[in-house]
């Protein structure tokens, strides 16, 4: 097939894969954007975007514009005379001019199917949803957020023990694959758009740390799929003795509850305790300072263990 020139434009490690994947692909990149350097760390220091740093090793240009909005930014990109804009992850919104400037438009690579879970935290939406399945849609962007028609897509399972972050590694190559497969039938308009069907849409907003602190009256099932979707970030937390404690990994049971928070059991895999229905079994925990742990290591350390979790004033 002939080569495409691809403009591409993502921010976070999961646009870096797709990015990698194109890279791979041979076709000519004239530019890649993404998001300005941000503050990071202790130090506040100015942190390049993983798309950015992958960009530079392959000695790409990089263009990091604050907005598409204004007509220099606008002009820049029809100057690059590229085919297709291919976004993921970008964090931007593109005006209706930059969505006409490439000849084949631009092509979103989402990580949910499509109407399902539209927005900006669909992976772990999906994880704390209780969804079985989850995958990839290629979509041609239009005005809306995320409401453009489908191109292709791509499903695969979520499994009982994946968290955000195994979802979102094994969505990102699964994304990475679709697109490539789907360049030279986009080439071709040989991929009819369909439109989605707006009774089924659902939204992902973005997720908020105060989420991360488990409602011990909740179902032990939900407080698991909390657990899997805030790990690696923000990490779900209760209070032991008026501290944080972080919960990497955890287990529901269907084990008769005592009063919600309160520890139930000890023992050499973890911490029972207590939700509105079931047994919430913790398995690895990390507090302030600490590294995580196995919680059957971690309680070695508190002689007695407190009977109740949940109360941040101790």
């Amino acid at each position: 097939m002939a080569k495409l020139d691809i403009v591409f434009a993502g921010t976070p490690a999961f646009a870096a894969t797709i990015l990698d994947a194109l890279i791979a692909s041979g076709h000519r990149i004239k530019a890649v954007y993404t998001q300005p350097d941000r503050p990071a760390g202790r130090g506040r220091k100015p942190r390049p975007s993983p798309v950015k740093v992958l960009a530079e090793r392959h000695g790409l240009p990089v263009l990091q514009p604050a907005t598409l909005k204004g007509a220099e930014a606008q002009e820049t990109l029809k100057g690059l005379h590229p085919d297709l804009m291919v976004v993921a992850a970008y964090g931007l919104i593109l005006p209706k001019a930059v969505l006409e400037t490439p000849r084949l438009g631009c092509v979103n690579v989402h990580a949910s199917l499509l109407p399902r879970w539209r927005g900006a935290a669909p992976i772990q939406r999906a994880i704390e949803a209780g969804d079985e399945e989850t995958g990839i849609t290629l979509m041609q962007m239009d005005e809306g957020l995320d409401t453009g028609p489908i191109l292709l897509q791509a499903s695969l399972p979520i499994l009982p023990e994946d968290t955000a972050g195994t979802l979102h590694e094994k969505l990102a190559r699964l994304g990475a694959q679709t697109l490539v497969k789907a360049l030279e039938p986009i080439a071709e308009r040989a991929l009819p758009p369909i439109p989605q069907d707006e009774r089924l849409a659902t939204y992902a907003p973005r997720i908020e740390k105060k989420e991360a602190l488990l409602d011990w009256k909740e179902e032990a099932v939900k407080l698991e799929r909390k657990v899997r979707a805030f790990n690696p970030w923000p990490v779900a937390f209760t209070y032991l003795d008026g501290t944080t404690l972080r919960i990497f990994r955890a287990r529901a049971t269907d084990e008769h509850p005592d009063e919600p928070g309160s520890v139930i059991h000890i023992d050499r895999e973890g911490i029972g305790v207590s939700a509105g229905k079931g047994v919430l079994r913790l398995l690895e925990v990390q507090r302030p300072g600490g590294r995580p742990l196995p919680a059957g290591e971690f309680v070695k350390a508190f002689r007695p263990f407190p009977t109740h979790l949940g109360n941040p004033h101790g």
